[in-house]
């Protein structure tokens, strides 16, 4: 009984849409909306063209990076028995400039501190004192948990060569 009951009421509902098949109201709304005034669509804004800037101090110290101040620039003297050692085998960490390399961490080990350095591309390398790193022939003077002290031999302008002394600090992470 319940199912002719429900077959009869899906019948009678689906009779109500079917029999009136006057759409006027639709039509007459159609053509009012025809009859309405086209809109305008704007223009496409004009853009200036772009300029590229042509960067070129590209030699020089990056804008990005802490300048050298003069009282860390102290040198010690031009000396004529300071140059680099070209025929040493050159270490890992020496193909990189020292401004991309950054200490995150450090060991010790029997006294030895051992310094965790990020070459800047993921990779962490152990240094002591006495590795080499950076791009012009920074060795390691001095570790300590928390910085390396290293000198640098770089050329002086006029042929020679001069030591400058740099530090590579432990970088804080703010883990919150």
């Amino acid at each position: 009984m319940i199912k002719y009951l429900l077959i009869l009421l899906a019948l009678s509902i689906l009779s109500g849409c079917s029999f009136n098949n006057d759409h006027s109201d639709l039509r007459e709304r159609m053509a009012a909306v025809e009859r309405e005034p086209k809109g305008q669509i704007e223009p496409i804004p004009t853009f200036t063209p772009y300029s590229p800037y042509v960067y070129s101090a590209a030699a020089r110290r990056s804008p990005f990076t802490r300048p050298v101040l003069e009282s860390e620039q102290r040198v010690v003297g031009r000396r004529l028995d300071i140059a680099p050692d070209l025929a040493r085998q050159r270490e890992v960490l020496e193909r990189i400039s020292i401004d991309l390399l950054s200490m995150v961490g450090s060991l010790s080990r029997d006294g030895q501190i051992w310094a965790l350095i990020n070459d800047g591309s993921g990779g962490i390398h152990r240094i002591t004192v006495g590795n080499y790193l950076g791009k012009n022939h920074g060795r390691v003077v001095n570790a300590t948990g928390t910085q390396l002290d290293i000198l640098e031999i770089v050329p002086d302008g006029s042929g020679g060569w001069i030591e400058r002394p740099r530090a590579l600090a432990l970088e804080e992470r703010d883990n919150g």
